[in-house]
Formats: structure tokens, C-alpha cells, sequence
């Protein structure tokens, strides 16, 4: 049988740091409420200090804009349409950076499979074809949009470019996954609205995959749902963007689903069998709850922490931050499981290993 393997991973992220700029915004709407502390006191524990988008903060500009080009000004936030509009006109360049830094030159020409991976915007023709004029892609390639799964669909897209190379060996899979999750800010004062948007970051990453033996091996895939708990996570569209609801009793559901699901997802193996873990950062407590449910080792997640540090939540986008971080420093022959957190609620995983 076939084996297909990420061979490489490239990343990039818009140029304006926003994260110090969004917890300003929150506490200023907060101000004076009950929530205000609470708010404080989770975003000091939120383990984050930086958060990239396509949009600029705020800066010598009237109070009740939230950016500096004011696409969210308090009392006027933008219809679906406007954040659509931005959505097709931001998304290309930043797909367009990480695959450029996949390097991949006149292999591009070579790519027989495109798969585009987004749950933060939509539009047709969209962003494959733009892929395809920009770098120079077949005509004749076969496109396949995986979209509005969340956090997790990086891994139902490389699932999908397992079953290309598996049924083909000579195929070349390209993987773009690109979410702008700052679009998406609602005009709110709710505190639990402000938890999930205080976690969310722009960010896209491109796979090339293919039979060559080089990087990881996508060994197997395994998709645990916790069941009673469809309305932990939900992500609906709006009149006024798209909606995200985080349920605070995540984090203990996904410990639970793990600890019964170990076996599976492990394949058989011990936890202690296992040299990688590349966990999608939902947030702190979602780390914290993987650790406990796994009963892993301290620092076992020390990349996922990093990444969530330095990028927040880039919806799907962000578990090949943190696999392509791993690649960087990984051994021949380590064995590595990876897992990524959506709505249903599911965890998506998946068993690698690293090429000799």
C-alpha cells in the first residue's frame, strides 16, 4: 500500500498584531460590570500575547472604532456582505505567502490535486482558482473545497490527500488551509462572546503531499465524537457575520472523549510510545485538558503552547502551525500523534511518523 506524506509545510500570517489591541476594546465594553474582572483575570491566564489580522489596530482614532480603517465601528458593525467583500479581497495574499514559502518552483506545475481548506469566508470563483493563476497550476487540476468544519478540517483535508496519493501514487497533493477568524468580531458585551473572540487570530498554511519519502508519514486517522454534546461548539451565519459559541464545559468534554477514546486514537499504542504531539491550541484549557485526559508528560505540548502564544487560534489553519514547527526539529523515525477540536463535538486525529 501507498504511503503519502506531508513533505513540507509553509505558514504566514498578516503583519498587524492585534491582540493588545482587542483585550483594550473588551475591557473598555466591559467597563464598569460585573464581567470586567473576570474578563481581566482570563485574559492574563489566556496564555496568548499575539494575535495577527488582516485589519489594523487601532491607533489616534475616534473611540468608538474598534480598527484603525474603522470596518468595526461601535453601533455600526459590518453586514455578512462587508465581511465577505474583505474576505475575498484579503484571503488571496495571505494563501498566496504560504505557499510561496513552500518553495516549490517548477514543482508547481506538477500539483495534481488542490484542496482548500476555510470555515471564515466563501466566495466563487474562489480562492483555488486564484491559486491556480498565481503559481501557475494545471488548468486540469482537481480542486476540492473543504469548508466550514472548523478548527479540525486541516485534518480532514489531509485525510482527503492521504485517500488522493493512496489511490495514486504519483499525484501531488497541495493543502491550503486559510481562515481570517478576525472578521468576524461581533458587537457585543456579552462576556462569553468576548472569551471565544478574545482567542482568535488570521493565519493560513499550505502541505504539500505526496508518495515521496520525505517529512511525515500520514500513518492513520481516527475521529472520536463525544456524544450529547452537539451544542458545545457551533459556528452559524449570520445577518451579521458568522457565529462562534464556545461552551466553557469544552475543555472537560474533550478530557473526557480522550480518556475513553485513548486506544483508538493511539492505535493501540501507550501514551509513553508516542515522541510528538502536535495538539490544535483552542486555548489554555483545551492544552490543559488534553494533558489531563492523556495523562501526558509535562511539556509534551510545549509547541501547541508556543504557537498559541505566538498566533492564538487560527482555526484550522493553526494545527499545521504546530506541525510544521515540529517538522523543523524532529528525528528519523520518532512517532507522533496530532489532534484538532471542532464542532459536534469531535476530535479529529491523526498518527505520523517522521520520514528516514
Amino acid at each position: 500500500m501507498t504511503v503519502a506524506y506531508v513533505n513540507r509545510i509553509g505558514t504566514a500570517t498578516p503583519r498587524n498584531d492585534v491582540h493588545a489591541a482587542f483585550v483594550d476594546f473588551a475591557q473598555r465594553r466591559l467597563a464598569g460590570s460585573r464581567s470586567e474582572k473576570l474578563f481581566r483575570r482570563m485574559a492574563d491566564r489566556g496564555q496568548i500575547e499575539h494575535r495577527w489580522s488582516s485589519l489594523s489596530p487601532v491607533s489616534d482614532q475616534p473611540a468608538d472604532f474598534v480598527d484603525a480603517e474603522g470596518f468595526y465601528r461601535l453601533g455600526r458593525f459590518p453586514s455578512t456582505a462587508d465581511r465577505m467583500a474583505r474576505y475575498e479581497r484579503d484571503a488571496p495574499g495571505l494563501a498566496a505567502e504560504a505557499v510561496t514559502r513552500l518553495g516549490l518552483g517548477s514543482e508547481a506545475g506538477s500539483i495534481t490535486h488542490l484542496i482548500v481548506v476555510s470555515c471564515t469566508g466563501f466566495s466563487a470563483p474562489g480562492l483555488d482558482f486564484e491559486l491556480i493563476r498565481r503559481f501557475g497550476l494545471s488548468t486540469s487540476v482537481e480542486r476540492t473545497l473543504v469548508g466550514f468544519m472548523g478548527c479540525y478540517a486541516a485534518i480532514n483535508g489531509l485525510k482527503l490527500a492521504r485517500h488522493v496519493v493512496r489511490s495514486d501514487p504519483s499525484a501531488k497533493v497541495l493543502v491550503v488551509c486559510v481562515e481570517l477568524c478576525t472578521l468576524h468580531l461581533k458587537d457585543t458585551g456579552a462576556i462569553e462572546e468576548m472569551l471565544s473572540f478574545f482567542v482568535f487570530g488570521d493565519g493560513c498554511a499550505a502541505a504539500l503531499v505526496s508518495a515521496d519519502p520525505v517529512g511525515i508519514s500520514l500513518d492513520g486517522f481516527h475521529a472520536a465524537m463525544a456524544p450529547d454534546t452537539a451544542d458545545r461548539i457551533t459556528w452559524t451565519i449570520r445577518d451579521d457575520g458568522f457565529d462562534m459559541f464556545l461552551s466553557g464545559r469544552v475543555p472537560a468534554e474533550i478530557a473526557t472523549a480522550l480518556r475513553t477514546s485513548s486506544g483508538k486514537i493511539l492505535s493501540g499504542r501507550r501514551v509513553g510510545d508516542v515522541d510528538l504531539w502536535a495538539v490544535h491550541p483552542g486555548g489554555r484549557s483545551v492544552l490543559d485538558a488534553v494533558e489531563e485526559g492523556l495523562e501526558l508528560p509535562t511539556g509534551a505540548l510545549a509547541v501547541s503552547r508556543s504557537v498559541l502564544r505566538e498566533n492564538g487560534n487560527m482555526s484550522s489553519a493553526t494545527i499545521l502551525f504546530v506541525l510544521a514547527e515540529i517538522m523543523r526539529a524532529a528525528s528519523a523515525g520518532q512517532s507522533g500523534c496530532a489532534m484538532a477540536f471542532g464542532p459536534g463535538l469531535v476530535a479529529e486525529t491523526m498518527s505520523f511518523s517522521v520520514a528516514s
